[in-house]
């Protein structure tokens, strides 16, 4: 593996404050003491909750508590180190220890709690303060009672999900982390191959890193996904029969709390809205690189006059840190903290888990922790994706210590707002500091490289949704539901290069495809189902929430913290309520994408078109 100097080499978690190592006795206690506060829960509660609701969910909460501490605490070591046998036999005992007692003890909970009758409920929240804080989360896992199966039922499921889909998922996390790609006489990664398609200005390099990744799928590794894949997709086909769901996206849907036409309309404004804008831009980026029509390995390559040099990471930290600070010194605080604590993992290095993320939970005695996970190799982008992962750290924050463990989490078509957020002040910082410095060139590249971002996240992941869409049994035509069936790797490929077309253009028309038929081999948030479109949806609620800013002033900053600190509290309606916005609006998404997208590109071309550039 090519070592990338980024000065991010030694900024690794410090996570003795969850445990010193794998061996810790405190973990194999904790272990022990988290299955008797289970079994002691179904011996004080069940058959009981219409006595005992408020006390029942205080010891619930402890419950999660303490099982989230040590399922984080293995799953952080398990990404920085997929593959150590330590740590990787460690974290199979514990999930399955921790399943077999949730299912043998647990699995009364849920189904009891849904089956209270509304007067035994406005009487605990009447008399009982733990319960009445708890009242949305008690209201959202009403939601799912028609699709509750009998205790027996939901026990044994729970006792074999560590041996299921999720069991080949994190098989597939070790395998892409071992894959290894031979390029200019160097064996590297694919997050080092990756970043080429970014920030290399060779056209021929890229091409040439573009067909050696598709043929490095090729074979084992794409058989593989596709086995994991139809185990994903299987499971959720069995699991919305059993569970009475009208189709594949409705328990995703009600996760997220959005109604199904919101999401049909969001997946509708992508295609008719962003889809012609998505054309526009990379019309105007061909014209930028001088050419005709752009190959696939020129979708996300930085133009000719863009600063490519690797930004140091202590610079990364202090451009999102003064971004922060310029909108919120309460957020900025939140960042220090994660500096000083040393929550943020940040060098790439084989054998670590690819891909960026944060983690945040409530730890016993209601202590809410977050932390960062990055491959930072020092591109711009890897700034964003700092600046995107650490607003989720401050969301985190924010969130657990109003809310507590179980209110702390917002769906994801929400959780996404803090983090684009955190990018979108960054870009602006950025910008606002070039614009005084006389900087047209600059400014530019810095425009179109966030456009791509913006494009990346809302097109191609909606395209990632159809894809989806396609594989979990919908039509061509994305109009009807039908089962499911096992698919070859051929036959994915040809949906995935279908549904890129449908939003990208036919061969030829923009770009040509050579080498990107096996490119959703490695995509592993396909085995959360659904979870994509989430991605969309975030970005513009929150391009059109951060359109607000200038509006309300003084006003907006308490209004947008009081939205972090509501974790899961709210729906997205009643969150975007106190901004005058309203998702459910149909115009809403379509306003959205005019908003941020419309705007930006309109801004790149009236900038190109001083250059001497246009289409």
């Amino acid at each position: 593996m090519a070592e990338i100097k980024s000065g991010a080499e030694d900024v690794r978690w410090d996570l003795k404050f969850l445990y010193s190592g794998v061996d810790d006795p405190k973990l194999g206690e904790d272990d022990a003491l988290l299955i008797q506060k289970i079994k002691d829960f179904n011996a004080e509660y069940k058959g009981k909750l219409a006595e005992k609701l408020g006390k029942a969910i205080a010891d619930y909460t402890e419950i999660k508590m303490l099982s989230d501490k040590i399922q984080t605490y293995l799953f952080l070591e398990q990404s920085r180190d997929t593959g150590s046998p330590a740590i990787k036999a460690k974290a199979a005992e514990v999930n399955r220890l921790i399943s077999q007692a949730s299912g043998e003890y647990l699995a009364f909970f849920d189904i009891e709690l849904v089956a209270l009758s509304d007067s035994t409920l406005e009487k605990f929240y009447v008399t009982d303060p733990f319960a009445a804080k708890h009242r949305p989360w008690i209201d959202y896992q009403r939601i799912f009672k028609p699709h509750l199966l009998s205790e027996p039922v939901e026990s044994a499921l729970t006792k074999r999900a560590p041996f299921g889909e999720e069991a080949w998922s994190e098989f597939f996390d070790e395998l892409e982390a071992d894959l290894e790609f031979a390029f200019n006489g160097e064996k590297k990664t694919l997050t080092e191959m990756l970043n080429l398609l970014s920030a290399s200005k060779d056209a021929a390099e890229r091409e040439g890193a573009l067909k050696v990744i598709d043929e490095g799928l090729i074979g084992p590794f794409a058989k593989y996904s596709a086995q994991t894949l139809y185990m994903v997709i299987g499971s959720a086909a069995v699991e919305r029969m059993e569970r009475k769901y009208k189709h594949s996206m409705e328990a995703r849907n009600k996760l997220n709390r959005v109604a199904d036409e919101t999401v049909d309309a969001l997946h509708k404004a992508v295609e008719d809205v962003a889809g012609p804008l998505n054309k526009r831009f990379y019309r105007l980026k061909a014209a930028h690189l001088g050419l005709d029509k752009l190959k696939w390995s020129d979708r996300n390559a930085p133009l000719p006059f863009a600063d490519t040099s690797i930004v140091p990471f202590e610079e990364a930290i202090a451009t999102v840190l003064a971004a922060y600070e310029s909108f919120s010194p309460t957020l900025a605080g939140l960042v220090k903290d994660f500096i000083s604590k040393k929550r943020i993992d940040a060098p790439a290095v084989k054998g670590k888990r690819g891909g960026a993320y944060n983690s945040s939970l409530v730890l016993p005695g209601n202590e809410p922790a977050s932390l960062t996970f990055l491959n930072y190799l020092g591109s711009n982008r890897d700034v964003t994706t700092l600046a995107h992962e650490l607003g989720h750290g401050v969301h985190g924050i924010l969130a657990g210590a109003a809310q507590g463990a179980l209110m702390a989490h917002p769906p994801i078509a929400y959780c996404e707002t803090a983090s684009v957020f955190g990018e979108m002040t960054t870009f602006n910082f950025l910008k606002e500091r070039l614009a005084a410095q006389g900087d047209k060139k600059s400014q530019l590249a810095l425009l179109m490289e966030k456009i791509e971002g913006i494009l990346n996240t809302i097109v191609r992941q909606i395209g990632f949704s159809n894809f989806e869409r396609r594989l979990h049994g919908m039509d061509k035509d994305l109009k009807e539901w039908k089962e499911p069936g096992k698919l070859s790797v051929e036959e994915v490929s040809g949906i995935w290069m279908e549904t890129i077309k449908s939003l990208y253009g036919e061969d030829g028309e923009i770009f040509t495809y050579a080498n990107t038929e096996h490119l959703w081999a490695y995509i592993s948030h396909f085995h959360r189902p659904f979870y994509v479109y989430g991605y969309a949806f975030g970005e513009l609620l929150t391009q059109s929430l951060y359109a607000k800013r200038k509006e309300l002033g003084e006003r907006f900053e308490p209004l947008y913290l009081e939205l972090l600190r509501s974790g899961s509290t709210k729906t997205v309606t009643e969150l975007l309520e106190p901004f005058g916005l309203n998702p459910a609006d149909e115009k809403f998404w379509a306003d959205g994408i005019q908003t941020s997208l419309g705007a930006l590109i309109a801004e790149a071309e009236k900038l190109s078109a001083e250059m001497g550039i246009s289409v």
